[in-house]
């Protein structure tokens, strides 16, 4: 029977604190976990910092005390969600290590996103930001072999391909090719709305993750990459934020954000391969359903409809990460051109992403491709993991 979180019932609020020892979790295993495993727990984060930083500012234009003050209790209840979810990370990963299984998790959850949406628009949108993401794997496992003398293979597993997508280059766009036409909120099918929230949160604790990250490093060509990147990531935090309908009401979005949670913890605890993480999982599916219920509740009062209205009568199939090698040559050969104007696509240049591009990088060759030939000097040829056969789109790329 198919899972109804508004039919469900949660642990109730009061009995939802944890202390320290609680949410002191152990980590995951750095050298045996699956990279997917990985790949959720990155995912989750985002998603509990998206809540928590939404819930932050719907309080700050809530003039009702009594409500501000059911928020801050829901909130204080999602930040330690957030801190259990990010403490699985392993302490001994590197901020570099870490990054690449950011990249591999934006590559299978657009990738598997882009896939399933319904919406041909939107799907393109994800399309288009997943070459980026692709091409940025690819960047950060260089520097990864390049400073760290590893193979990004160890990490990845196999499971997602590491090698040129759109340059990272040909990535800084005029800002304002980076907003696209919102979905209709009335028309738009909930799994969409689902999807769009999902991929900015996930999104967008990648930028701030760089933001923060980027300067930790003492290698010039690093903090280069990092700074060029976490520049980037800023432009698809607008591309996929631009996605949502801005007509819908605080009190939709928050009753939007919570079901998003139970549907992601929801299809985690039925696709997670690790007993020991599931458990967090369930026990925050768990919480997460009482929390939708207290938004519904908001949401039945403040905009007079009822949650039915606005929500898919029970989950979609779960949000599953796996192998997308073969979706993403195919994107590769037939995308790689592609580029936004406007709130569209066009398959060549315009002359103002040139004039853009050459106020960023300054007359100077961008780090991205830096990062390459330095590489290639220090380890004798550029990293790539191909287990599919020859890049589909030829050497060119990544040049």
């Amino acid at each position: 029977m198919a899972f109804d979180p508004l039919q469900e019932r949660g642990i109730p609020l009061d009995e939802q604190l944890r202390n320290w020892r609680e949410l002191n979790v152990t980590p995951i295993d750095p050298d045996h976990a699956d990279p997917y495993t990985r790949c959720r727990i990155i995912t989750m984060n985002g998603i509990e910092v998206e809540a928590i930083t939404f819930s932050h500012q719907l309080a700050r234009h809530c003039p009702d005390l009594e409500i501000r003050q059911q928020l801050a209790r829901v909130r204080y209840i999602e930040a330690q969600q957030q801190k259990a979810v990010n403490w699985l990370l392993p302490g001994v990963a590197s901020v570099l290590e870490t990054t690449i299984a950011y990249e591999q998790a934006a590559v299978d959850l657009t990738a598997w996103v882009a896939r399933m949406e319904p919406d041909p628009y939107l799907r393109q949108a994800y399309q288009f930001g997943l070459l980026e993401h692709f091409d940025h794997l690819y960047r950060y496992a260089n520097l990864y072999e390049m400073i760290e003398h590893r193979p990004a293979g160890r990490l990845v597993g196999q499971l997602t391909e590491v090698m040129p997508g759109r340059p990272s280059y040909l990535q800084h766009r005029d800002a304002m090719d980076d907003v696209r036409a919102p979905y209709d909120k009335n028309a738009t099918e909930p799994l969409s709305k689902l999807h769009a929230l999902t991929v900015l949160s996930a999104e967008q604790q990648t930028m701030n993750f760089y933001l923060n990250a980027g300067p930790m490093y003492m290698e010039p060509i690093a903090r280069q990459l990092y700074q060029e990147i976490a520049q980037i990531e800023e432009e698809h935090v607008t591309h996929y934020e631009s996605l949502v309908d801005p007509g819908e009401s605080p009190w939709e979005r928050l009753l939007n954000h919570e079901y998003n949670e139970c549907y992601l913890y929801h299809s985690f605890v039925e696709t997670e391969c690790d007993p020991r993480v599931r458990n967090v999982w369930e026990l925050h599916l768990s919480m997460e359903l009482e929390h939708l219920r207290l938004a519904a509740e908001l949401f039945r009062r403040f905009d007079g409809r009822d949650p039915d209205q606005v929500l898919a009568p029970a989950l979609p199939p779960p949000v599953t990460f796996e192998p997308n090698k073969a979706y993403v040559r195919d994107l590769l050969a037939t995308q790689i051109d592609c580029t936004t104007l406007g709130t569209g696509y066009v398959w060549e240049a315009h002359e103002r992403f040139s004039r853009m591009r050459e106020v960023v990088m300054g007359g100077e060759k961008a780090p991205s491709e830096q990062v390459i030939d330095d590489n290639r000097t220090v380890s004798g040829q550029e990293y790539r993991l191909e287990t599919e056969g020859p890049h589909p789109a030829g050497l060119r790329l990544g040049r």
